[in-house]
């Protein structure tokens, strides 16, 4: 959420802003917004009169008594009211006409870093840097389903049953495997100095709508019937929640936590291929980092959280690449991102297995996350981004270390966390 002096004193960039975003629906809010800010700013200025007034009158008031004037006392006490009755009647107008302006503010996207390629959709995302070399081997690589139900790991068929379409039930190795592979991304940041954190998996309205947009929350958020609480889509909206209305000391920045969480989403316009099998579901888990910091930090931690991601699929001989999202493809609070994508040797093509944000004071902003600084008090920037988020990521794991043979090679790295084994032999 954009601040309101900004826009008061930006208007044209801010409507440069989502014409790159490709929002033009929105452009009328802009002025709309200023029209209510006047008129908010305008109610201020009589209701700051009218007391001012009050005080002059209620003095005049005291002097007329004194003097026996209680026909005239009697006449200003009247306007006293009179004043006080208007005040009443602005007070409950400023109200009406503060939450008309904060929810404009909240559909107005946040200003996009400089350096956001400028584009419609993902499919104008801009690709920044490969690490690892894309391997296609001689053998074929089956449909990612198909090598779990190789070891007896997966049951869809049950699950259906169970819950329906979009849920799964991982089972013997692959379930230890999807397992390890959090254990290990745990273990992973917290070596790099996160703080690790299991954080409450169901949050209220305020934070909700404080963490993503409305579009994101219809879109994603699955509410609990007659209660004001919402599933979570990820470990980030419960973890900056964690910040809500606190003021921080300067000296406590940066807070970077690693948090472990399921997520739960609707998925709604879920469709093709690859949208079947365990890529596009309604339940899974997940590691997760975030930093709430100083502004002057934010594209700092930017960069050290993507590489963190790239640094861990590397680590288990996963090639991957990032991509730089277009302006059409940003969420509305978010400043930059950027996607991780792995190498699928099946598909012959990357495809996502992470997310980083930086959504600079925009998420502060909604939620109160101020900063106390030595001079002045500020708003946090926050940013996010996924460490490792399996059953997914278990589809670029199995397929860059399928063997010719049908078994699965289990990189040094995760052999601790997996027994000692240092491979998965098939069942079937």
């Amino acid at each position: 959420m954009l601040d309101i002096k900004f826009v008061r004193t930006n208007p044209e960039a801010v409507k440069e802003n989502i014409r790159k975003k490709f929002q033009d629906e929105k452009l009328p809010l802009v002025d709309e917004v200023l029209k209510l800010d006047q008129q908010n700013r305008d109610i201020k200025q009589e209701v700051e009169g009218l007391r001012a007034n009050r005080n002059k009158i209620s003095k005049q008031i005291g002097v007329c008594m004194a003097q026996g004037k209680r026909e005239e006392a009697q006449e200003l006490k009247a306007q006293v009211q009179a004043d006080a009755d208007r005040v009443t009647a602005l007070s409950a107008e400023e109200k009406e006409v503060e939450a008309k302006i904060r929810k404009i503010m909240m559909t107005i996207p946040n200003m996009i870093d400089e350096s956001v390629p400028i584009g419609r959709d993902d499919s104008e995302n801009v690709e920044i840097e490969r690490f690892g070399e894309p391997v296609v081997p001689d053998y074929e690589i089956p449909y990612h389903t198909d090598i779990m139900e190789s070891f007896d790991g997966i049951d869809l068929e049950s699950a259906g049953k169970v819950a329906g379409n979009g849920f799964y039930y991982l089972m013997g190795d692959i379930a230890r495997l999807h397992s390890a592979v959090l254990a290990y991304a745990r273990d992973f940041m917290i070596s790099r100095g996160f703080k690790y954190c299991i954080p409450p998996f169901m949050i209220r309205s305020n934070v909700v709508t404080g963490v993503m947009s409305f579009a994101e929350m219809d879109a994603m958020m699955y509410k609990i019937e007659g209660e004001d609480l919402y599933l979570i889509g990820t470990s980030e909206h419960s973890m900056i929640g964690k910040f809500i209305d606190t003021m921080l000391d300067e000296s406590q920045l940066p807070q970077t936590l690693t948090s472990y969480s399921p997520c739960f989403r609707k998925e709604k316009g879920a469709h093709g291929i690859e949208e079947r099998g365990v890529y596009r579901i309604h339940q899974f888990e997940k590691q997760e980092m975030i930093v709430v910091c100083k502004p002057e930090d934010s594209k700092y931690w930017y960069e050290k959280l993507w590489q963190n991601t790239v640094d861990l699929f590397r680590s288990m001989d996963i090639p991957v690449r990032t991509l730089e999202c277009c302006s059409g493809d940003l969420a509305d609070l978010k400043v930059k991102s950027c996607d991780v994508e792995a190498w699928s040797p099946r598909q012959k093509k990357y495809f996502e297995v992470g997310s980083c944000s930086n959504l600079g004071d925009a998420q502060a902003r909604r939620l109160g996350i101020r900063v106390k600084g030595a001079n002045e008090k500020y708003f946090a920037h926050t940013l996010n981004n996924t460490v490792a988020a399996p059953p997914r990521m278990l589809i670029a794991f199995l397929e860059n270390n399928l063997q010719e043979d049908g078994s699965v090679r289990i990189p040094e790295v995760l052999q601790p966390y997996m027994g000692g084994m240092k491979r998965i032999e098939k069942k079937k």
